[in-house]
């Protein structure tokens, strides 16, 4: 999650945007006592942002495939210099 592009950051903005409610109202009934249904909804809140983070869906597979090909057709400048160096 370290790496985070433009629109992976939106998608985060997104999933904490419905969390974050669920999370405090599980919070909310863990202290009232209720602690089956506020663990459950802290459990869904924590999946709500963790899973779109970790698990790759057809969306993801083209913009995967494009980046590997452009990291391998495509060399950075420090890459070059890097390369006529060594020689």
């Amino acid at each position: 999650m370290a790496n985070l592009g433009i629109l992976d950051m939106i998608g985060l903005a997104g999933s904490l945007v419905f969390a974050l409610p669920v999370g405090v109202f599980g919070l909310n009934r863990l202290l009232d006592g209720q602690t089956i249904l506020g663990g459950g909804l802290v459990v869904v809140a924590v999946a709500m942002v963790w899973l779109p983070q970790t698990l790759t869906t057809p969306m993801d597979l083209p913009g995967d495939i494009a980046g590997a090909a452009v990291g391998t057709v495509a060399k950075t400048p420090e890459e070059d210099d890097e390369r006529d160096g060594s020689e």
